[in-house]
């Protein structure tokens, strides 16, 4: 997989140059202090973007691509995500950004598609939250259309008729297709896949595990 990626990196270049002509200035900012890999580009750092935690010139962005049925990301989402969010990102160390890689099936692009909508009424966190509290341990959740209104409503989002409008809208399709074709061009086949600095991690492994990865990208950023 790792080799994968780094065949990748030549075609990137290229795609990113093009996809990513309107980068904000912390991200030209921060290409320009640092040599970084050149997968570390794909961070977007959108000031205000509801589908990411921390600041926009983090030292160090983790991309996190993930499905909402993957029971793995849900134990990633559960069990680390919180002591990174607490170690990591209050400490303004660390960004994470959200891509959508659904794969398992349409359940799984429907629930994409519920988490873009949460996101515009500012409530994906909670949202994604709410529905991996749920999750199996085993085994990928049942989320039928009814179930992700369900679990809008549990997560206090009002304007119902908005957040369904927004999963039918195009531009969110779009948008799910953008970050899944993002993925698949950089060999992503499972889930969760993390970038961090552009260094993967497969999987959700141990809490050591990504807290020797951020250190390492922010002694490396300094």
């Amino acid at each position: 997989m790792a080799g994968v990626l780094v065949v990748a990196v030549v075609f990137l270049l290229g795609y990113m140059m093009a996809a990513q002509g309107g980068s904000n200035q912390a991200a030209q900012q921060q290409a320009e202090t640092q040599q970084e890999n050149p997968l570390a580009q794909l961070a977007r750092r959108v000031p205000d973007d509801p589908m990411a935690l921390g600041k926009p010139d983090a030292p160090v962005v983790m991309l996190n691509y993930s499905d909402f049925r993957c029971p793995y990301c849900a134990k990633f989402s559960r069990d680390i995500e919180p002591e990174l969010i607490q170690r990591y990102v209050d400490a303004g160390v660390l960004r994470i950004e959200w891509r959508d890689f659904p794969i398992f099936g349409e359940e799984s692009l429907e629930a994409a598609k519920a988490g873009r909508a949460a996101a515009a009424q500012g409530k994906f966190w909670d949202y994604l939250g709410a529905i991996h509290q749920d999750a199996p341990e085993r085994g990928h959740p049942s989320l039928p259309r009814e179930k992700l209104v369900d679990y809008a409503q549990q997560v206090g989002i009002t304007d119902l008729a908005e957040f369904e409008a927004d999963m039918n809208n195009p531009a969110t399709m779009s948008a799910i297709r953008t970050d899944a074709t993002e993925g698949s061009q950089i060999g992503v086949s499972s889930t969760p896949t993390f970038l961090v600095n552009g260094d993967p991690i497969l999987g959700a492994q141990p809490l050591d595990q990504f807290v020797n990865a951020i250190e390492q990208a922010k002694a490396a950023a300094q």
